[in-house]
């Protein structure tokens, strides 16, 4: 799919990285936009399978690479959350227009709420995979946070990657000042939540507890008893994409 790779300069930022495609005429429905989650990018089966679906439905949908990942330019280890969360903005104000739905998988559920919180007049619906706000806090031991801050770095083995999954200070300072879940999140959107209940990697208990601390009474949490975190087989897709079908 690389030629329909698309790149903009964000102002003081780098080349980031996206695919659009403009709904057809005479569609109707929100803009989708596509969320990856920590150290992924927008060829993941996920963001594939929905780029298919809203192609065949005549639907908009944004698909973007945070700067230091993918196909952006950047170096990983120079972002923060609030750097990738102002990537997202910027490519949502310069390629889309009107409604949206922000689709977040993993970190990207927690990018999601910023980027909802940043733009409530057009975000208007939300859909998390395995959502993960506020893992600065929960996901690491106290050592491991120890060890980030003495030396600006964390270095764990990754079951997704051969690439070691890096963690630096930079990131984690901007993840502990940017942590949503301590107060109401004021969105009043519909929310939906999908979460695997054998996700080793995000607790699913912690979608209900998004799915509490929202503003929004249109709220639901879909638990998927033998899924993983990536809720990424055939059956977690049609989920998905049944779930986004009935959204406005």
């Amino acid at each position: 799919m690389e030629e329909d790779i698309l790149y903009l300069d964000r102002p003081g930022g780098t080349s980031l990285a996206h695919c659009y495609t403009p709904p057809k005429p005479g569609v109707t429905g929100t803009t989708l936009v596509f969320l990856p989650g920590y150290m992924s990018d927008m060829e993941g089966g996920k963001a594939l399978a929905l780029d298919s679906w809203a192609k065949e439905q005549g639907r908009a949908i944004l698909r973007l690479d945070y700067a230091g990942c993918g196909a952006s330019g950047g170096e990983f280890e120079d972002q923060s959350l609030v750097d990738w969360r102002d990537d997202v903005l910027f490519l949502i104000d310069k390629v889309t227009e009107g409604a949206i739905t922000l689709v977040g998988s993993s970190m990207g559920g927690w990018l999601m709420l910023l980027v909802a919180l940043s733009r409530p007049m057009r975000v208007k619906n939300l859909v998390g995979i395995a959502a993960a706000p506020d893992f600065t806090d929960w996901g690491f031991s106290q050592d491991q946070k120890m060890t980030i801050l003495r030396d600006g770095k964390l270095e764990e083995d990754s079951e997704y990657s051969d690439e070691p999954y890096v963690t630096t200070r930079t990131f984690w300072q901007s993840g502990e000042a940017n942590r949503l879940l301590q107060k109401v999140i004021a969105f009043d959107g519909a929310v939906r939540l999908l979460h695997g209940q054998n996700d080793a990697d995000v607790p699913w208990m912690y979608s209900l507890e998004i799915a509490k601390q929202m503003r929004s009474a249109d709220v639901q949490v879909h638990l998927v008893k033998d899924g993983d975190h990536r809720l990424s087989r055939d059956q977690d897709i049609a989920l998905l994409i049944d779930i986004v079908a009935r959204l406005p």
